[in-house]
Protein backbone atom coordinates (compact mmCIF):
# COMPACT_ATOMS: atom_id res chain seq x y z
CA UNK A 1 0.00 0.00 0.00
CA UNK A 2 2.84 2.29 1.13
CA UNK A 3 4.33 1.79 -2.63
CA UNK A 4 1.48 2.13 -4.62
CA UNK A 5 0.71 5.53 -2.44
CA UNK A 6 4.27 7.01 -3.27
CA UNK A 7 3.49 6.15 -6.69
CA UNK A 8 0.33 8.12 -7.28
CA UNK A 9 1.67 11.45 -4.29
CA UNK A 10 5.19 10.92 -4.32
CA UNK A 11 5.00 10.80 -0.39
CA UNK A 12 5.51 7.84 2.41
CA UNK A 13 3.26 7.93 5.66
CA UNK A 14 6.16 6.81 7.79
CA UNK A 15 9.62 7.57 9.21
CA UNK A 16 9.94 4.42 11.23
CA UNK A 17 13.46 3.18 10.34
CA UNK A 18 12.35 -0.80 10.05
CA UNK A 19 9.10 -0.52 8.09
CA UNK A 20 11.17 2.25 5.57
CA UNK A 21 13.58 -0.73 5.39
CA UNK A 22 10.59 -2.62 4.39
CA UNK A 23 9.57 -0.83 1.57
CA UNK A 24 12.67 -0.33 0.51
CA UNK A 25 12.86 -3.97 -0.12
CA UNK A 26 9.59 -4.08 -1.82
CA UNK A 27 10.48 -1.13 -4.12
CA UNK A 28 13.55 -3.13 -4.86
CA UNK A 29 11.63 -6.12 -5.64
CA UNK A 30 9.26 -4.26 -8.33
CA UNK A 31 11.59 -1.90 -9.44
CA UNK A 32 10.10 1.37 -8.00
CA UNK A 33 13.28 3.15 -8.11
CA UNK A 34 11.88 6.49 -6.99
CA UNK A 35 10.53 4.81 -3.98
CA UNK A 36 14.15 3.02 -3.01
CA UNK A 37 15.95 6.86 -3.49
CA UNK A 38 13.03 8.52 -1.14
CA UNK A 39 12.91 5.45 1.71
CA UNK A 40 16.74 5.74 1.54
CA UNK A 41 16.90 9.47 1.32
CA UNK A 42 14.57 9.57 4.45
CA UNK A 43 16.38 6.78 6.35
CA UNK A 44 20.01 8.79 5.88
CA UNK A 45 18.28 11.79 7.40
CA UNK A 46 16.97 10.12 10.68
CA UNK A 47 19.35 10.55 13.75
CA UNK A 48 21.27 7.26 14.63
CA UNK A 49 20.36 5.50 17.54
CA UNK A 50 21.51 2.30 18.90
CA UNK A 51 18.66 0.43 17.84
CA UNK A 52 18.84 1.36 14.34
CA UNK A 53 22.34 0.99 14.04
CA UNK A 54 21.46 -2.79 15.25
CA UNK A 55 18.87 -2.81 12.98
CA UNK A 56 20.92 -1.71 9.69
CA UNK A 57 23.63 -3.89 10.68
CA UNK A 58 21.21 -6.95 11.14
CA UNK A 59 18.20 -6.54 8.75
CA UNK A 60 18.09 -9.13 5.55
CA UNK A 61 18.84 -7.04 2.45
CA UNK A 62 19.01 -7.87 -1.11
CA UNK A 63 22.26 -7.76 -2.75
CA UNK A 64 21.25 -4.56 -4.45
CA UNK A 65 19.35 -3.09 -0.87
CA UNK A 66 22.89 -3.80 0.32
CA UNK A 67 24.93 -1.78 -1.70
CA UNK A 68 21.86 0.74 -1.81
CA UNK A 69 22.20 1.16 1.80
CA UNK A 70 26.08 1.03 2.70
CA UNK A 71 25.86 4.30 3.52
CA UNK A 72 23.73 3.53 6.64
CA UNK A 73 25.78 0.39 7.67
CA UNK A 74 29.35 2.42 8.00
CA UNK A 75 27.57 5.02 9.63
CA UNK A 76 25.69 2.80 12.12
CA UNK A 77 29.35 0.87 12.69
CA UNK A 78 31.07 4.15 13.29
CA UNK A 79 28.20 5.45 15.28
CA UNK A 80 28.69 2.37 17.27
CA UNK A 81 32.09 2.11 17.85
CA UNK A 82 32.38 5.78 18.63
CA UNK A 83 29.57 5.07 21.49
CA UNK A 84 31.54 2.07 22.95
CA UNK A 85 34.90 3.16 22.55
CA UNK A 86 35.65 3.31 26.28
CA UNK A 87 35.32 -0.13 27.16
CA UNK A 88 35.48 0.30 30.89
CA UNK A 89 32.31 2.37 30.80
CA UNK A 90 29.94 0.01 29.20
CA UNK A 91 31.32 -3.70 29.95
CA UNK A 92 28.47 -4.84 31.37
CA UNK A 93 25.87 -3.39 28.41
CA UNK A 94 28.39 -4.65 26.24
CA UNK A 95 27.46 -8.20 27.56
CA UNK A 96 24.04 -8.37 26.09
CA UNK A 97 25.15 -6.49 22.98
CA UNK A 98 23.80 -8.59 19.63
CA UNK A 99 26.73 -10.46 17.62
CA UNK A 100 26.73 -7.65 14.86
CA UNK A 101 27.13 -4.61 17.52
CA UNK A 102 29.67 -6.68 19.04
CA UNK A 103 31.75 -6.66 15.30
CA UNK A 104 31.00 -3.06 14.60
CA UNK A 105 32.62 -2.35 18.31
CA UNK A 106 35.79 -5.12 18.26
CA UNK A 107 36.69 -3.90 15.05
CA UNK A 108 37.65 -0.80 15.54
CA UNK A 109 41.15 0.31 16.53
CA UNK A 110 39.85 3.48 18.53
CA UNK A 111 38.23 1.01 21.34
CA UNK A 112 40.14 1.95 24.26
CA UNK A 113 40.89 -1.60 26.55
CA UNK A 114 43.11 -1.90 29.09
CA UNK A 115 45.14 -4.76 26.82
CA UNK A 116 44.08 -6.98 23.86
CA UNK A 117 43.94 -9.64 26.70
CA UNK A 118 40.81 -8.00 27.74
CA UNK A 119 39.45 -8.13 24.65
CA UNK A 120 40.04 -11.87 24.64
CA UNK A 121 38.84 -12.71 28.02
CA UNK A 122 35.55 -10.42 27.11
CA UNK A 123 34.69 -12.08 23.64
CA UNK A 124 34.95 -15.81 25.32
CA UNK A 125 32.56 -14.97 28.28
CA UNK A 126 29.93 -13.11 25.97
CA UNK A 127 30.13 -15.90 23.54
CA UNK A 128 29.16 -18.51 26.59
CA UNK A 129 27.04 -16.61 27.47
CA UNK A 130 25.06 -15.39 24.37
CA UNK A 131 25.53 -19.28 22.43
CA UNK A 132 25.31 -21.76 25.64
CA UNK A 133 25.19 -24.88 22.63
CA UNK A 134 28.76 -25.43 22.13
CA UNK A 135 28.45 -26.52 18.51
CA UNK A 136 27.06 -23.31 17.59
CA UNK A 137 29.20 -21.22 20.01
CA UNK A 138 32.31 -22.53 18.32
CA UNK A 139 31.36 -21.99 14.70
CA UNK A 140 30.28 -18.19 15.88
CA UNK A 141 33.77 -18.43 17.94
CA UNK A 142 35.82 -19.68 14.73
CA UNK A 143 34.13 -17.71 12.26
CA UNK A 144 33.14 -14.10 13.69
CA UNK A 145 34.90 -13.61 17.13
CA UNK A 146 38.41 -14.92 16.24
CA UNK A 147 39.09 -12.40 13.38
CA UNK A 148 38.17 -9.33 16.26
CA UNK A 149 41.04 -10.64 18.40
CA UNK A 150 44.87 -9.20 17.59
CA UNK A 151 46.51 -12.23 18.96
CA UNK A 152 50.13 -10.17 18.07
CA UNK A 153 49.36 -7.37 20.48
CA UNK A 154 48.56 -9.97 23.37
CA UNK A 155 50.72 -10.82 26.33
CA UNK A 156 53.29 -13.51 26.32
CA UNK A 157 51.59 -14.84 29.83
CA UNK A 158 47.51 -14.67 28.27
CA UNK A 159 48.97 -16.55 25.34
CA UNK A 160 50.38 -19.31 26.93
CA UNK A 161 47.80 -19.32 29.35
CA UNK A 162 45.30 -19.50 26.55
CA UNK A 163 47.66 -22.29 24.38
CA UNK A 164 47.64 -24.66 27.49
CA UNK A 165 43.98 -24.16 28.51
CA UNK A 166 41.99 -27.32 27.45
CA UNK A 167 38.27 -26.74 28.22
CA UNK A 168 35.88 -26.93 25.76
CA UNK A 169 34.24 -23.08 25.72
CA UNK A 170 35.92 -22.60 22.10
CA UNK A 171 37.15 -24.31 19.07
CA UNK A 172 41.01 -24.50 20.65
CA UNK A 173 42.45 -26.05 17.72
CA UNK A 174 41.79 -23.35 15.47
CA UNK A 175 42.58 -20.46 18.54
CA UNK A 176 45.73 -22.40 19.23
CA UNK A 177 46.96 -22.76 15.68
CA UNK A 178 46.19 -18.69 15.15
CA UNK A 179 48.27 -18.53 18.97
CA UNK A 180 51.29 -20.74 17.90
CA UNK A 181 51.97 -18.34 14.74
CA UNK A 182 51.93 -15.09 17.15
CA UNK A 183 54.66 -16.88 19.38
CA UNK A 184 56.73 -18.60 16.13
CA UNK A 185 56.25 -14.72 14.71
CA UNK A 186 57.46 -13.13 18.14
CA UNK A 187 60.49 -15.40 19.02
CA UNK A 188 61.56 -15.79 15.14
CA UNK A 189 60.04 -12.83 12.92
CA UNK A 190 62.10 -14.34 9.85
CA UNK A 191 60.08 -17.13 9.87
CA UNK A 192 57.08 -14.92 8.06
CA UNK A 193 59.59 -14.33 4.72
CA UNK A 194 57.67 -17.25 3.11
CA UNK A 195 54.52 -15.98 3.64
CA UNK A 196 52.51 -13.61 1.05
CA UNK A 197 52.58 -9.90 1.59
CA UNK A 198 48.38 -10.07 2.00
CA UNK A 199 49.37 -13.06 4.96
CA UNK A 200 51.78 -10.64 6.73
CA UNK A 201 49.56 -8.04 6.59
CA UNK A 202 46.35 -9.63 7.90
CA UNK A 203 48.71 -11.95 10.59
CA UNK A 204 51.25 -9.58 11.95
CA UNK A 205 50.28 -5.78 10.91
CA UNK A 206 47.35 -5.34 12.47
CA UNK A 207 47.40 -1.74 14.30
CA UNK A 208 47.25 -1.34 18.11
CA UNK A 209 43.75 -0.14 19.45
CA UNK A 210 43.84 2.89 21.95
CA UNK A 211 45.57 0.03 25.45
CA UNK A 212 45.26 1.37 28.47
CA UNK A 213 48.48 -0.63 28.88
CA UNK A 214 51.24 -0.20 25.66
CA UNK A 215 52.54 -3.24 23.99
CA UNK A 216 56.79 -3.69 24.11
CA UNK A 217 58.92 -6.40 22.63
CA UNK A 218 61.28 -7.94 24.90
CA UNK A 219 64.05 -10.06 24.95
CA UNK A 220 65.28 -11.95 28.06
CA UNK A 221 68.15 -13.56 29.02
CA UNK A 222 68.77 -16.23 31.80
CA UNK A 223 72.77 -16.52 31.64
CA UNK A 224 75.34 -14.99 32.10
CA UNK A 225 73.11 -12.70 34.00
CA UNK A 226 69.33 -12.50 33.99
CA UNK A 227 68.78 -9.76 31.29
CA UNK A 228 65.68 -8.05 29.71
CA UNK A 229 66.09 -5.82 26.98
CA UNK A 230 62.60 -3.69 26.39
CA UNK A 231 61.43 -1.69 23.46
CA UNK A 232 58.79 0.53 23.57
CA UNK A 233 57.56 2.57 20.39
CA UNK A 234 54.98 5.54 20.90
CA UNK A 235 53.59 7.43 17.78
CA UNK A 236 53.36 11.35 17.93
CA UNK A 237 50.37 11.68 18.85
CA UNK A 238 50.78 9.00 22.08
CA UNK A 239 53.29 11.49 22.82
CA UNK A 240 51.79 14.74 22.09
CA UNK A 241 48.26 13.33 24.48
CA UNK A 242 51.18 13.43 27.37
CA UNK A 243 51.13 16.59 27.65
CA UNK A 244 50.62 18.36 30.39
CA UNK A 245 50.56 15.43 33.04
CA UNK A 246 49.70 12.36 31.51
CA UNK A 247 51.89 8.68 31.67
CA UNK A 248 51.40 5.20 29.80
CA UNK A 249 52.35 2.17 30.96
CA UNK A 250 53.07 -1.02 29.48
CA UNK A 251 52.83 -4.32 29.72
CA UNK A 252 54.69 -6.52 32.37
CA UNK A 253 58.05 -7.74 31.71
CA UNK A 254 59.76 -10.17 33.79
CA UNK A 255 63.47 -10.35 35.30
CA UNK A 256 65.01 -12.48 38.07
CA UNK A 257 61.33 -13.90 39.23
CA UNK A 258 60.08 -10.02 39.56
CA UNK A 259 57.96 -8.50 37.35
CA UNK A 260 58.67 -5.22 36.11
CA UNK A 261 56.93 -2.65 33.29
CA UNK A 262 58.03 0.83 32.02
CA UNK A 263 56.10 4.47 32.57
CA UNK A 264 56.24 7.01 29.89
CA UNK A 265 55.40 10.67 31.09
CA UNK A 266 55.44 14.50 30.71
CA UNK A 267 56.20 16.11 34.07
CA UNK A 268 56.46 19.66 35.14
CA UNK A 269 59.55 20.95 37.06
CA UNK A 270 59.00 22.84 40.06
CA UNK A 271 61.81 25.47 39.88
CA UNK A 272 61.99 25.76 35.84
CA UNK A 273 57.84 25.23 35.30
CA UNK A 274 59.04 23.85 32.29
CA UNK A 275 57.81 20.17 31.10
CA UNK A 276 60.17 17.37 29.68
CA UNK A 277 59.38 14.18 28.88
CA UNK A 278 60.29 11.08 31.17
CA UNK A 279 60.85 7.25 31.43
CA UNK A 280 61.13 5.20 34.07
CA UNK A 281 61.00 1.30 35.55
CA UNK A 282 58.60 0.32 38.04
CA UNK A 283 58.85 -2.80 40.28
CA UNK A 284 55.55 -4.93 41.35
CA UNK A 285 55.34 -6.11 44.53
CA UNK A 286 55.21 -9.81 44.63
CA UNK A 287 53.04 -11.31 47.08
CA UNK A 288 55.18 -13.49 48.25
CA UNK A 289 57.29 -10.53 49.87
CA UNK A 290 60.04 -8.11 48.37
CA UNK A 291 63.42 -9.98 46.94
CA UNK A 292 66.52 -7.36 46.90
CA UNK A 293 67.84 -6.93 43.35
CA UNK A 294 70.86 -5.52 42.22
CA UNK A 295 70.56 -4.18 38.65
CA UNK A 296 72.27 -2.24 35.98
CA UNK A 297 69.68 0.25 33.83
CA UNK A 298 69.95 1.81 30.88
CA UNK A 299 67.51 4.10 29.17
CA UNK A 300 67.98 4.63 25.26
CA UNK A 301 66.32 6.06 22.24
CA UNK A 302 66.92 5.37 18.78
CA UNK A 303 67.79 8.49 16.29
CA UNK A 304 67.24 8.98 12.49
CA UNK A 305 70.77 10.66 12.10
CA UNK A 306 72.36 7.49 13.54
CA UNK A 307 70.11 4.71 12.81
CA UNK A 308 71.01 3.27 16.20
CA UNK A 309 70.07 3.48 19.62
CA UNK A 310 71.75 6.29 21.49
CA UNK A 311 72.23 5.63 25.53
CA UNK A 312 69.91 8.77 27.13
CA UNK A 313 70.85 7.47 30.99
CA UNK A 314 71.84 4.73 32.67
CA UNK A 315 72.53 3.64 36.38
CA UNK A 316 72.38 1.21 39.28
CA UNK A 317 70.23 0.32 42.25
CA UNK A 318 69.82 -2.06 45.02
CA UNK A 319 67.03 -2.30 46.88
CA UNK A 320 63.07 -3.40 47.09
CA UNK A 321 62.02 -0.19 46.34
CA UNK A 322 61.55 0.43 42.97
CA UNK A 323 60.98 3.46 40.33
CA UNK A 324 63.42 4.48 39.20
CA UNK A 325 64.32 6.28 35.82
CA UNK A 326 64.65 10.01 34.43
CA UNK A 327 62.40 12.79 34.25
CA UNK A 328 64.22 14.78 31.46
CA UNK A 329 65.38 11.72 29.40
CA UNK A 330 66.22 13.77 26.34
CA UNK A 331 67.37 17.46 28.58
CA UNK A 332 65.47 19.24 26.56
CA UNK A 333 61.99 21.22 26.88
CA UNK A 334 58.92 19.63 26.12
CA UNK A 335 58.38 21.86 23.27
CA UNK A 336 61.41 21.00 21.63
CA UNK A 337 61.01 17.12 22.31
CA UNK A 338 57.93 16.90 20.03
CA UNK A 339 58.70 18.53 17.29
CA UNK A 340 62.52 16.93 17.44
CA UNK A 341 62.26 14.98 13.98
CA UNK A 342 65.91 13.04 14.84
CA UNK A 343 63.77 11.18 17.54
CA UNK A 344 60.41 11.08 16.08
CA UNK A 345 61.00 8.33 12.96
CA UNK A 346 58.16 8.32 10.80
CA UNK A 347 56.32 9.62 13.70
CA UNK A 348 57.25 7.45 15.78
CA UNK A 349 59.70 7.58 18.92
CA UNK A 350 61.75 4.26 19.82
CA UNK A 351 62.81 3.63 23.03
CA UNK A 352 64.81 0.78 25.03
CA UNK A 353 64.93 -0.58 28.24
CA UNK A 354 68.21 -2.65 29.30
CA UNK A 355 68.34 -4.29 32.77
CA UNK A 356 70.91 -6.59 33.84
CA UNK A 357 70.88 -8.06 37.31
CA UNK A 358 74.07 -8.58 39.72
CA UNK A 359 73.35 -9.85 42.84
CA UNK A 360 70.47 -11.29 43.82
CA UNK A 361 70.12 -11.48 47.76
CA UNK A 362 67.05 -12.53 49.53
CA UNK A 363 66.56 -10.14 52.50
CA UNK A 364 67.12 -12.14 56.07
CA UNK A 365 68.91 -14.63 54.56
CA UNK A 366 72.22 -15.88 56.08
CA UNK A 367 75.44 -17.15 54.38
Amino acid sequence: MEILSFMYTGKLTTTEPNLLLDILMAADKFEVLACMRHCNQLLTNLPMTRESALLYLDYPCSTSVAAEIRHLTDAAKEFLASKYKVFANFSDELMDMPLVGIEAIFSGTDLQIRSEDTVYSFLLEWACKQYPETEERHKIWSSRLLPLVRFSHMTWSKLHEVLTCSDDDVDSEQTKKLIIDVLLHKAYPAHEQGTTDADTRTCWQVPQRAYRLKPIKVVEFDQPCPQAIVYLDLTHEECSRLFPTGKILTHLFHLAGQDFFLIAFCQMHEQSKAYSFGLCVEKIEMPKGPTCLTVDFELAARTRSSGKFVTRFQDKHTGDDWMLGCADLFEVPWSTFITNDNLFIDGVLHLRADLRVGVVAQPGLET
